[in-house]
């Protein structure tokens, strides 16, 4: 399975520079990098293609990205209200509603009163929810050790790390300040 992922993020990072070419950066000034276009661009683009290869290794599963989301929260914080769970998602409660309609349907979760407040739906994982969340970390973790592929743990730290400030710093930005 990991050269099956390898091959297809390969394939799709030639198909990728071949599109690519026509992406021209600023010329850089002696001293001054575009780090905030080459950057963004790059972050950008690794989220694509991580996308497009989750999408082809979770597509014989039958679930989506946006499903899968959705039950591993769940399988962190099982028995969320809906409203909590699109809150925490930033997803609008119809949208939610939606995937929780087609999980659902599925059998993946359930619907369940909150013993607290009878008006409050919770969304609850179901056995076969819990096992399709198994099989899918497992394809998970094979996808990402081959994307990984030539990062040693140290590497992978620093770069967790990195990522997570960028993070909190975005998530801190003052829109204000531009």
């Amino acid at each position: 399975m990991a050269k099956k992922v390898a091959a297809h993020a390969d394939t799709a990072a030639r198909e990728d520079n071949d599109a690519d070419k026509d992406v021209h950066f600023p010329p850089r000034s002696a001293g001054q990098e575009n780090w905030d276009q080459r950057l963004g661009f790059l972050m950008h683009d690794v989220s694509r293609l991580r996308r497009k290869v989750f999408d082809e290794v979770m597509k014989p599963e039958g679930i989506t990205r946006s499903q899968w989301w959705v039950m591993a929260h769940l399988s962190r914080h099982d028995g969320m209200s809906q409203s909590d769970l699109a809150d925490v998602l930033d997803l609008g409660r119809a949208a939610l509603g939606g995937l929780v309609d087609r999980l659902e349907a599925l059998g993946f979760v359930r619907r369940g009163a909150d013993d607290h407040d009878r008006r409050t739906k919770l969304v609850l994982l179901t056995p076969e929810g819990r096992a399709m969340i198994e099989r899918m970390r497992v394809k998970s973790d094979v996808m990402s050790e081959a994307i990984l592929q030539g990062l040693d743990a140290e590497q992978r730290h620093q770069l967790a790390d990195m990522l997570g400030l960028v993070k909190r710093n975005l998530l801190a930005f003052d829109t204000s300040r531009t």
